[in-house]
């Protein structure tokens, strides 16, 4: 019998129960995976209050983990017991001791990287190699804003931004969180609750603003995004933390500068193996190599079983960076 996190019915926190699951043996083309460290991500959240609704209850909650393949379907070519493995597009039900995980969406794990760092990283840092790479194609010299960068995937953004030559100016609510960003590899950051954004961006940029800016808080960043962009820049918006973005007038996009928007998310920029394996390899490089460091304080990893507290310690924005649940 297998251990996991579940729910019954959308709500907070209070929701998520700690039970017994039987774990069926891998289909033709899955492989069973032992957990060793296992991602939090705040699109959790959206899946467990509704927001992204299940389709069936009870569910379990969760896309990614690190850990070791303990068994393999018979079509299974590419894995065997033994090999170290991470993922974060899988089904649903990653909060667990193990999990069985399709062929295509799973990755081996190169050995100079942890299971932890694997576990914090993965989803945040494939999340930031498209939004940089592809959605739009950050380059060395130039400046951008990017909210949240004291989060999981803005600490990722701070040191890619770093590792390009880029300038990241960084939307964060305390000055504690300004000096993580700024350690990291921000190159200015913007106190959102004392500053106006917008008029501080543009006096970093000597008025000229930014071509792109990325915003994973959603609706109370929205004007203040779309004011920070130069004319013809691109609104990425790519998160919902305090809300969606609703009952928008598009006609706001002319007025403001003829401004291009996008909602992407990681499943329209990885669609099969090989995207999945170029975009993997950019992402262990940078980890391999130390540009990119994920360490996650012991505060913010949680026995498997108390993803409860893990999820009302998140939406408090209380935490900085990736957390973990530990089998």
């Amino acid at each position: 019998m297998t251990k996991r996190i579940q729910f019954s019915a959308h709500g907070g926190p209070e929701v998520l129960e700690w039970r017994d699951f039987e774990l069926a043996d891998p289909a033709a083309h899955e492989v069973q995976v032992e957990h060793r460290a296992i991602g939090i991500n705040y699109i959790d959240t959206y899946v467990r209050s509704g927001l992204y609704p299940v389709s069936a209850f009870p569910s379990g909650l969760g896309t990614e983990a690190a850990g070791v393949v303990a068994r393999v379907g018979r079509e299974v070519t590419r894995f065997k017991p033994g090999d170290r493995v991470v993922y974060c597009l899988a089904s649903i039900g990653a909060y667990s001791e193990a999990h069985n995980v399709a062929e295509d969406r799973l990755m081996p794990l190169p050995d100079a990287i942890g299971f932890e760092q694997a576990a914090a990283s993965y989803l945040k840092g494939l999340t930031t190699q498209y939004l940089l790479r592809q959605t739009y194609k950050v380059s060395a010299g130039e400046t951008f804003l990017f909210h949240a960068a004291a989060g999981g995937v803005g600490l990722i953004a701070c040191q890619w931004a770093k590792a390009l030559g880029a300038h990241l100016i960084g939307t964060v609510g305390s000055a504690e969180k300004a000096a993580l960003a700024k350690s990291a590899g921000a190159w200015a950051t913007i106190n959102y609750r004392e500053e106006d954004i917008a008029q501080r961006v543009s006096e970093l940029t000597d008025g000229k603003k930014v071509a792109v800016v990325y915003d994973s808080v959603g609706k109370d960043t929205w004007e203040a995004s779309l004011d920070s962009l130069r004319r013809h820049g691109l609104m990425v918006s790519f998160g919902n933390a305090s809300g969606p973005v609703t009952g928008i007038d598009l006609g706001i996009l002319n007025k403001k500068g003829s401004l291009f928007v996008t909602r992407p998310s990681l499943f329209g920029y990885i669609t099969n193996l090989q995207e999945l394996e170029s975009a993997s390899a950019e992402l262990f490089s940078l980890l391999a190599s130390g540009a990119i460091k994920v360490d996650v304080p012991e505060q913010q990893k949680f026995a498997l079983k108390e993803a409860r507290q893990a999820h009302q310690q998140l939406e408090s924005r209380a935490t900085q960076g990736s957390c973990l649940l530990i089998p």
